[in-house]
């Protein structure tokens, strides 16, 4: 967006003019909080030293650091300090999750008992997806599960799709498009009664509702940074200690993150995510109760002058901040450029020459033509409730222009 486009929002009552478009695109990133930025920045110029360098005292304060953000991300997810490795992102962490998980299992096979099958859904992250596409290749074995109309899994198939070949079942725990949240515990419970790992990507999920490892009996969990208010590049994958989830890391070099990740760590970014995680364990519930009613507010005013709006993926089991509405007879591309004074997005993947359907709405089953139609709408910290107002006006407006052409 040009820097004319940037100074040419409305005015809200109660803000100021002249400022950027209303920020609704909180699934993709989060703005980093300044909390989170003051906490780095020591980390950018004065302590600026390398963790393993505990010879002297910059590397000591560094490896400190490091050790006190890891703390603050296992206090999270009710872990345990050592069972969090620092990735550079979600990314990262998927794959070490799932192809470390399967090169482990068929390196040290054992008594010729071999798992080498993997179950996850069509509706996953396309990291998990194409991880899982590459162990393929590798000949390795998996099943992609449809979801219900509702986004959810059925969890007699998840049931009926687990083998004695099966190693490990891989379902994210908020959905980065349309907002809905698994039944984690359910899962967990399933794969642990079957000697099966469980991992969940938790990017969208962690530090907006509450997570427990323990109690999902997830032994892999993925978590990023610039998804829960901290900085771009870096993220974690919990692996559990007892039982053991063992992996083979992708990465060679000096065995740093216990020999799981080899790589100088980011001390400032890692600094930052602990410093986001503390404030997600504190603020998490009057947030997500005051995102619930932004949500609310934004959808039921939608509803009311948009004929024909929709919601797509579960009311209930969903991100207190997600919406996924769909614009009957109006392409998502062309709403979104008729209000420039909001940031939202689609979810779908697109090129130069054409918009591709959501692979993930056309998984609930919704037409080519629905999902088309569809935008994600993400509520996140730094909203008000003036904002909604905004965004409701302007986008009913020009549904209401679009429709009429």
């Amino acid at each position: 967006m040009s820097a004319t486009e940037l100074s040419t929002r409305p005015a809200i009552p109660g803000m100021a003019a002249n400022v950027p478009p209303i920020y609704l695109d909180n699934q993709a990133s989060t703005r980093v909080d300044p909390r989170v930025v003051e906490a780095m920045l020591p980390y950018f110029t004065e302590h600026f030293g390398n963790p393993p360098s505990t010879s002297h005292a910059y590397g000591r304060i560094a490896a400190a650091a490091i050790d006190e953000a890891r703390a603050a991300v296992a206090a999270l997810i009710h872990a345990d300090p050592r069972e969090i490795v620092f990735t550079s992102g979600a990314t990262e962490a998927n794959n070490l999750a799932i192809k470390g998980a399967a090169h482990f299992a068929r390196t040290y096979a054992q008594g010729g008992r071999v798992r080498d099958h993997i179950v996850t859904l069509t509706t996953e992250h396309k990291c998990v997806l194409e991880s899982c596409a590459q162990l393929e290749r590798d000949g390795f074995a998996v099943t992609y599960l449809p979801v219900e109309p509702n986004g959810l899994v059925a969890l007699d198939r998840l049931e009926a799709a687990l083998t004695s070949r099966t190693l490990l079942v891989s379902v994210m725990a908020a959905h980065n498009e349309i907002g809905v949240v698994q039944p984690l515990a359910e899962i967990g419970a399933m794969c642990r009664a079957r000697g099966v790992l469980f991992h969940t990507d938790a990017a969208q999920a962690a530090g907006k509702i509450p997570l427990d490892v323990e109690a999902i009996q997830a032994d892999l969990m993925s978590i990023s940074g610039h998804k829960v208010y901290g900085p771009k590049g870096v993220g974690v994958l919990y692996v559990r200690r007892r039982p053991r989830a063992r992996l083979l890391p992708l990465i060679d070099g000096g065995g740093q993150e216990r020999g799981l990740r080899s790589g100088t760590l980011p001390t400032p970014l890692c600094v930052g995510l602990g410093c986001a995680a503390t404030i997600a364990a504190a603020e998490m519930t009057e947030e997500a109760r005051r995102l619930r009613q932004l949500r609310d507010r934004l959808y039921q005013g939608l509803a009311r002058r948009v004929p024909g709006l929709s919601l797509n993926g579960d009311a209930q089991h969903r991100l207190p901040g997600n919406l996924n509405l769909s614009f009957p007879g109006i392409e998502a591309p062309a709403l979104i450029e008729a209000c420039p004074s909001i940031a939202i997005s689609t979810g779908s993947a697109c090129t130069s020459a054409r918009i591709e359907p959501s692979y993930v709405l056309r998984a609930l089953g919704l037409s080519e033509a629905i999902s088309n139609s569809a935008i994600r709408i993400g509520i996140g910290r730094f909203n008000t409730a003036a904002e909604i107002d905004f965004a409701v006006d302007a986008l009913a407006a020009a549904a209401a222009r679009l429709g009429d052409k």
